[in-house]
């Protein structure tokens, strides 16, 4: 029998420190541990290589920092770097450095010096130089002192990766002296590759493309005002700004009017570093290059754009920043372990890290944090530290839940109805899935299933776990006219019958043909789907591991038929207690279970929160009926509908399995003051809210079509700051979560979700996206959660333009984290809709109907993409499908450029199998989809397509890594005819 297993892999490797410096803090460099050398005589100069990764280029190496590195193009060696020194110094030293945390390796190299770049003498003979972790991955070469102007680095092999790497290299003189002057403005580019962002964009024309180095991309504005912002990553003493346009004579004359500002790490404003001028860009005359001579010590240089005579908006191919690196702190954890050394999920763990200032100037206090796949679990101070000194430190202040591995750590165990024994009928999936027709093999998990037609026909398993509660996933028939069946099923526990189970098809068996929701009907006819509910119970008692079940048709279990899918044991723990300072809804005229609407004793108990009267709601176990959505009257009363949530309010519940909210009328049908698409149950919130340990069940029955009828929300609102959800079930909306609200709708409470969190939650069966962040949401995180049959996007980013400024208020860095999605009936697992700096992280998902397990898009008009979008440590499991009248495949992940382009793609550690179509895909839309890594990919078994396919039309490239291709039905690696896009290997 197939368990699906939640459970601890290796933690060697996950744990990761990250360092949040408080900014710099003079006078500490008395607690220096040792003497410190003289200048590095490389810091910020030119650098050169004989061949770069694009992400990862030779300026890296003179930045000043031990965490940004170079690396050579993959499995090619004898790779070189050459670094100019700006004039001749006596040089008896060289340090190369790599990144402290990475593990240890060996490299093979020869440093060689010169005076007029073509003749080069050996300094330090070939040999192989270990670079260890335990000695901050540094090694120090010295020789006697010569002349040298100009210093190559020749390496040939390397035993931690296929290519050549170094992230710093450090050149010192016998004398300490200080060397030649600073570099001129034609020196180093400290802006090239670096995280910059526009106030807008137009079109494709994202900000990105003002620091790839290349002169035929280009940003440009949607208007004037415009900024355009580049992060340099650490302070430097800056002395030109170069702007470029394309020196092609299409691109005519023009006068753009510009001012130069900056800011140190230590400052929220921009100064101004040169005043606003008129800057003439000529083809003919300067090449369409301008230099600006600026004078500062600044980490972020940005450029303020008042006009363009061409007419068009702000319009920049490369911004580049010329200067030298300043002296900076450089903190990086050398040492890292853990006590006890091979942790469970429940032992307390302490960290002991030693933090090492690997840079050029005193660190102020800052925090060690420790974090486990991305979600910090711990942190402590570290005091200021001199350069070269270090401090150990044992973090053990935080205490929080962690998930290891992949797909969330659910406290129930998954028994699949074929993987048992059975006496029925086995349902299985035709070679395509084909699903609309009536396809229950396709709508099972695995694509199998058990079907039981006659009287004694069963499905038995044995438990691996105790249990006191059950949750069938099963399909029976839908009523002749619709709306759906009761029936009842039987449950035995080691041949003795334990209770009827109540079955239900109200909220299954949707029809059409048609790939609109909107257009689908609950009347029946021939062609039917979202054909399976789930039905659940807690049991009078506890069952032992080793139990062994049986789900039975007795002759008083009245269906035309049974169909099982999988069921799910989970011992659920008893109702908490009421938390100190909570109040009870019972407190305002709630009772429980008495089938009678509590929806106004429930909404004066939150606004009794609200107002600061009380300082929790506490919902206790039982069955809540609720008819309304609750929310806060508007006293205004602006616009048609009341659209103002809950804020600062606090409700707690005593468990998702005991305290329950339950609506009993269609929202369509309910009235009352709220939108109706948002429905008649669950929370309207606006800010700072806190909701945990309950579950919510509407009573939706379709998406949209027949007269308007609707499911509603669980969730909704601008959700606003510090708000956060966890162990929340919801079943039958429409949408489990919708987070924000358009700009339009009361811009005086625009207030997009920021650092909203949710973890544990459990959504079942709707007919639209299980949780959807929207509207301007940011530094908001969904981990730890299961998601089963929703009717649109399990988890997705949508960054829309329905914002108050599009330029700025866009869906950026929002994290899918260890979550389990499984059989969405319509639409994908995950998906990226515009945006930047969004991860999909260590997530499951199986059986997708038709689209893919993850998609990146610009369908639906979001804001650009830009920056990095990361999908790391995913399996996916029987995903893909066909949709769109069953004429467009998707791929298990895909990429849809449809306009926009989608740059900055990461795709790595990531295993992909059992795909109805294509492994991974990239889609022709008109838009590109450049430099996208792939690396430590898995993909096989690829049934009805290629492992990697790039469709006929599709643009951009990828580079492949460590990329494992087997079993394709249409080849590993397929480019159609018509397609420009670029795969290297």
């Amino acid at each position: 029998m197939r368990r699906t297993r939640f459970g601890l892999r290796t933690i060697t490797g996950l744990l990761l420190a990250g360092l949040v410096a408080a900014g710099l803090s003079p006078g500490t460099a008395g607690a220096a541990a040792k003497a410190v050398r003289g200048p590095d005589l490389a810091l910020g100069r030119s650098v050169t290589a004989t061949g770069s990764h694009p992400g990862h280029p030779a300026a890296h190496l003179t930045d000043g920092s031990q965490l940004t590195y170079w690396e050579g193009p993959l499995g090619s060696f004898l790779q070189s770097v050459r670094i100019d020194l700006g004039g001749t110094v006596r040089v008896d030293e060289v340090v190369l450095k790599l990144p402290a945390a990475w593990e240890a390796r060996t490299q093979t190299l020869t440093v060689e010096g010169g005076t007029d770049g073509s003749s080069f003498t050996a300094l330090s003979a070939s040999a192989a130089h270990r670079f260890d972790p335990d000695r901050a991955n540094t090694v120090t070469l010295t020789f006697p002192a010569r002349d040298v102007r100009h210093l190559r680095i020749r390496l040939t092999a390397n035993t931690g990766w296929n290519a050549a790497q170094l992230s710093a290299v450090e050149v010192y003189g016998e004398d300490g002296g200080e060397g030649p002057g600073r570099p001129p403005a034609d020196g180093t580019d400290l802006a090239l590759g670096r995280p910059v962002e526009a106030s807008s964009t137009i079109h494709s024309f994202v900000a990105a493309h003002a620091n790839d180095g290349r002169i035929d991309t280009y940003w440009e504005s949607a208007g004037h005002p415009a900024t355009l912002t580049v992060r340099l990553g650490a302070e430097a003493d800056v002395t030109a700004v170069v702007l470029k346009l394309n020196p092609d004579a299409a691109w005519e004359r023009r006068t753009q009017s510009i001012e130069v500002l900056g800011r140190d790490r230590s400052s929220s404003a921009y100064t101004t570093l040169k005043a606003r001028a008129d800057h003439t860009f000529d083809p003919a005359g300067n090449g369409n290059t301008v230099t600006v001579p600026v004078t500062g010590r600044v980490a972020d240089v940005q450029l303020r754009f008042s006009h363009n005579s061409a007419g068009y908006g702000a319009q920049v191919a490369e911004l580049e920043v010329r200067g030298t690196a300043a002296p900076n702190p450089d903190l990086t954890v050398t040492t890292l372990d853990w006590t006890p050394a091979a942790p469970t999920e429940t032992d307390p763990v302490t960290v002991r890290a030693t933090v090492r200032n690997a840079g050029t100037a005193p660190s102020a206090a800052a925090t060690l944090s420790v974090s486990l796949e991305g979600t910090v679990v711990g942190s402590a101070p570290v005091g200021a530290l001199a350069p070269g000194a270090s401090a150990t430190e044992n973090n053990n202040v935080l205490s929080r839940s962690i998930v290891v591995g992949r797909g969330a750590a659910v406290p129930y165990t998954e028994y699949e109805a074929e993987d048992g024994a059975y006496r029925g009928s086995l349902l299985t999936a035709d070679p395509v899935r084909t699903f609309g027709h009536t396809n229950f093999a396709t709508e099972s998990s695995g694509r199998e299933s058990v079907r039981l037609d006659s009287t004694g026909q069963y499905v038995e398993f044995t438990s691996t776990t105790a249990t006191n509660s059950i949750v069938v996933r099963n399909s029976i028939p839908d009523a002749p006219g619709g709306g759906g069946t009761e029936a009842t099923l039987s449950l035995y526990a080691d041949g003795t019958f334990v209770r009827k189970l109540g079955l239900s098809s109200k909220h299954s068996w949707l029809y059409g043909t048609t790939d609109q929701p909107e257009g689908l009907t609950d009347t029946p006819q021939a062609d039917a789907r979202r054909l399976f509910d789930e039905s659940h119970a807690l049991l009078d008692g506890t069952y032992p591991a080793g139990t062994t079940f049986r789900l039975q048709r007795d002759a008083d279990d009245s269906a035309a038929f049974y169909v099982v899918d999988l069921i799910d044991l989970e011992q659920v723990a008893p109702p908490a207690e009421k938390p100190a300072g909570c109040v009870s809804v019972t407190e305002y005229g709630a009772v429980p279970n008495d089938g009678i609407d509590d929806t106004t004793a429930i909404q004066r108990a939150v606004t009794a929160d609200q107002r600061g009267e009380i300082d929790c709601v506490w919902i206790p176990a039982g069955q809540w009926r609720q008819e309304q959505k609750i929310l806060t009257d508007d006293p205004l009363d602006r616009g048609e509908f009341n659209q103002v949530g809950i804020r600062d309010v606090t409700v707690r519940g005593a468990g998702m399995w005991h305290s329950q909210l339950h609506t009993l009328t269609p929202p369509h049908q309910a009235g009352g003051i709220n939108h109706p698409h948002e429905g008649n149950f669950g929370f309207d919130i606006d800010d700072n809210t806190r909701i945990s340990d309950l579950a919510i069940f509407g009573s939706g029955t379709i998406r949209g079509g027949d007269g308007g009828a609707e499911g509603g929300v669980g969730l909704n609102g601008r959700f606003g700051k510090n708000t956060r959800i966890s162990n929340v079930w919801i079943e039958h909306a429409n949408v489990g979560v919708w987070v924000g609200r358009d700009h339009s709708n009361i811009p005086d409470l625009w207030n997009p979700a920021d650092g909203l969190e949710f973890t544990g939650m459990r959504i079942r069966n709707t007919y639209a996206d299980g949780i959807n962040l929207t509207n301007g949401s940011h530094d908001s995180t969904v981990q730890n959660s299961s998601f089963r049959n929703t009717g649109d996007d399990a988890l997705a980013v949508w960054s829309s333009k329905h914002v108050k400024n599009p330029a700025a208020d866009t869906g950026h860095d929002n994290h899918f984290r260890n979550n389990t999605v499984q059989l969405p009936w319509r639409a994908n697992g995950i998906a990226i809709y515009g945006g930047h700096g969004n991860t999909v992280e260590n997530n499951l998902v199986y059986d997708t109907m038709n689209y893919p397990g993850i998609m990146l898009a610009t369908d639906h008009d979001p804001t650009p993409f830009s920056g990095q979008t990361l999908i790391a440590g995913n399996g996916l499991y029987r995903t893909g499908g066909a949709f769109w009248n069953e004429d467009q495949e998707f791929g298990a992940i895909t990429l849809f450029a449809q306009g926009l382009d989608i740059p900055g793609v990461v795709i790595r550690d990531t295993d992909i199998h059992d795909s109805t179509y294509d492994g991974i895909q990239f889609k022709a839309g008109g838009g590109a989809m450049p430099d996208v890594r792939i690396s430590d990919v898995t993909i096989s078994k690829s049934n009805n397509g290629s492992g990697i396919l790039a469709m006929g039309g599709a643009r951009g490239s990828a580079t492949l890594t460590n990329v494992t291709v087997t079993g394709s039905a249409e080849g590993d690696v397929l480019i159609e005819p018509g397609s420009s896009f670029v795969i290297n290997r």
